[in-house]
Parts: structure tokens; sequence; C-alpha cells
């Protein structure tokens, strides 16, 4: 391999990662448009869940402590959610679609654990009966959080390339 080979070699990719820094600057991001108005909500339920939770635990724990528990932990998921889904990059990314699948997994498993079996919450979290007392906004958002975070999956980053592949280039 000769001089200008490796030079022509060094161009050609320096000129690719200028064309990947454009691509990744015209596209939209995660958190912007509809995005936004999906951070927004879960922020308003990061607020009002844990704002419920700590009022339960506070004033009236010994009554349903399970139910004010999970609710507490209901709203650690979604503060979760909402910081990661308005951050940027693939770590926000990763962090965002664990959240959003323990929040949907949440919303399932305590809304037919509430549809079956009552008895067992002696008072109502954000995610009983699928988020009925919440309109079933609980039981969507994990669905729009999902689809919007798969729809703006981040792309490989060449740079970081597998050092196997790139001692082959």
């Amino acid at each position: 391999m000769g001089v200008n080979d490796v030079q022509d070699t060094a161009a050609a990719r320096a000129s690719q990662a200028r064309s990947d820094r454009r691509d990744r600057a015209r596209r939209p991001r995660r958190n912007e448009g509809l995005g936004r108005l999906i951070v927004m909500v879960y922020a308003v339920f990061a607020l009002s869940a844990t704002a419920r939770s700590l009022f339960q635990i506070l004033d009236h724990f010994g009554r349903a402590p399970a139910a004010y528990l999970l609710s507490a932990f209901a709203a650690l998921v979604y503060i979760v959610a909402t910081l990661s889904l308005a951050r940027s990059g693939d770590r926000a990314w990763r962090i965002a679609l664990v959240a959003v699948l323990i929040e949907l997994v949440g919303v399932l498993g305590v809304g037919l654990a509430t549809v079956l079996h009552p008895e067992l919450f002696a008072d109502a979290t954000v995610w009983s009966r699928f988020g009925a007392g919440y309109g079933w906004v609980p039981l969507v958002l994990p669905v729009v959080g999902l689809a919007w975070l798969l729809a703006h999956r981040p792309s490989p980053d060449p740079a970081r390339k597998d050092p196997a592949r790139a001692a082959l280039d």
C-alpha cells in the first residue's frame, strides 16, 4: 500500500465522517416536535405520580403500603423516562427504552392484577385498572413512547466500529 493509497483512504474516511455529521444534524431529534409533547406528558405524570405517592406514604401509609410503594415506583419510572426522553444520545435512548418497557410491563401487570384480584390493592395506584383513573393515559403512553423511541433509534456511529472490522478496512 503506497503513500497515495493511504492518503486516499484517509481523505475518504474524513469525507464520510463529514457526511455522517451532516446527516445526523439534518435528522430531527427525538426530543423535538411530537417528541417534546411526549416528554411533557411524561413530566406531568412524573410530577403527579410523585406528589400522589408522597402524600399517600406520608399521610396514610399503613392503609395500603404495597399500593403506595407501587405508586412511588411508578413515579420513579416516570421520572427516569422523562429525563432520558428529554436527552439526546445513545445512552439516553437505551435508558428511555428500558424505562418505557418497565412502565408498559407495570401498567399491564398491575392493571391485570387489579381487575382480576382487586382485593390485593387496598387503594388505587396510577397503574390500577390499566390507568382508568387517569383516562387510560398510563396504558397508551408507553405504547406511544415505544413507537416513538423505535422510530428514532440512534444510527450506528461509524467511529465506534468493531476493532476487528476496522483492522480489515
